[in-house]
């Protein structure tokens, strides 16, 4: 079922169509680790004792990262998975995706015991994103199978939902306050939502033809963001309202945003591709953009640790970040 867009788009801008939009000034406390085995190194994940999960995407690996002392160790895993992602669950198991071979896999990260579970379907070889539902099932994505799947983490059974009548993408995914996932379906300018009780889709479309929203995030008011990665926007969505409202990027329309996530205070924190490789903040409340680094490379995906207050990310060029944003002044 698609949605039709209710109001018109509203775009805000403080400059023309597709030139950079002012930052204010601000800093914050930004560090990266290199990681000695290579391999894109990404989707840093913290676990309940401090430790960083991360993968290595072309590399074949899990690691950890000790911030403390800056400590690295590596577990290997099956051959040709080619870990997309992972999340760490409360009870310490480590759950990542097998990009390349259909399986998502759960890490004992005691023993470096491995269990696997399969796609049931052989053409869905290509698991994406994880997150937790709270509820005992990870939500996840398969791209280019353009597929939206649920784990059930305690019997293993998993769901396949197909999003769109045509291939869609499916790419970033977070999940609401009532455990219903909401999915960026990239190879369209819509988003989607499941139902977890009857796996039913609505569809919405948010940004006009030609925008791809890339990776989605929720503010603690259950508001849906996104990054439009080929017009350069930061957009939000409010499922009450159905109303959307977009930004241009710092950067421009060549800005090509990418990752995207919220910290406990509402503002959004997003990644910039394009011209420069840099952390760019947006405060919902004032409207306005603030700069933080340039990074070493591209960051494909990150996660804001409430208990810290840190930002991680991995970069192509190999590195684990942090950014301490809850020292941004705002």
């Amino acid at each position: 079922m698609t949605r039709p867009l209710l109001l018109a788009f509203a775009v805000a801008l403080t400059g023309a169509l597709g030139e950079p939009t002012p930052l204010s000034a601000q800093t914050t406390d930004i560090k990266e680790w290199p990681v000695e085995w290579g391999g894109r190194t990404r989707d840093p994940y913290v676990a309940p004792d401090g430790l960083v999960w991360f993968v290595g995407q072309a590399g074949n690996y899990i690691a950890t990262l000790d911030p403390a002392t800056g400590a690295l160790k590596r577990f290997e895993i099956e051959a040709g998975t080619n870990p997309h992602s992972l999340i760490v669950a409360p009870d310490g198991y480590v759950w990542y995706s097998g990009n390349r071979n259909g399986r998502i896999g759960r890490l004992d990260p005691q023993t470096g015991e491995v269990k696997t579970y399969m796609m049931p379907d052989p053409a869905v070889r290509d698991p994406h994103t994880l997150v937790f539902d709270g509820k005992g099932n990870i939500w996840f994505t398969a791209q280019g199978a353009s597929r939206v799947g649920r784990l059930n983490m305690a019997s293993g059974k998993i769901d396949l939902i197909n999003p769109h009548d045509s291939p869609a993408n499916p790419y970033g995914i977070v999940v609401d306050h009532d455990g219903r996932p909401w999915v960026n379906l990239f190879r369209t300018n819509m988003i989607a939502t499941v139902d977890p009780a009857t796996l039913a889709v609505v569809k919405f479309t948010v940004v006009p033809e030609g925008g791809r929203t890339r990776r989605i995030a929720m503010t603690p008011d259950g508001i849906m963001w996104w990054v439009d990665y080929t017009r350069g926007y930061v957009g939000r969505f409010d499922p009450q309202t159905e109303q959307t409202k977009e930004w241009l990027a710092p950067g421009g329309a060549r800005a090509r945003p990418y990752a995207i996530t919220a910290d406990d205070r509402g503002r959004l924190w997003f990644s910039e591709t394009g011209v420069q490789k840099r952390l760019i903040g947006f405060d919902p409340a004032t409207e306005e953009f603030f700069s933080i680094n340039e990074v070493s490379g591209t960051i494909r995906h990150m996660m804001f640790h409430k208990e810290t207050g840190t930002m991680w990310f991995g970069t192509d060029a190999n590195k684990v970040g942090r950014a301490l944003v809850d020292r941004a002044v705002m």
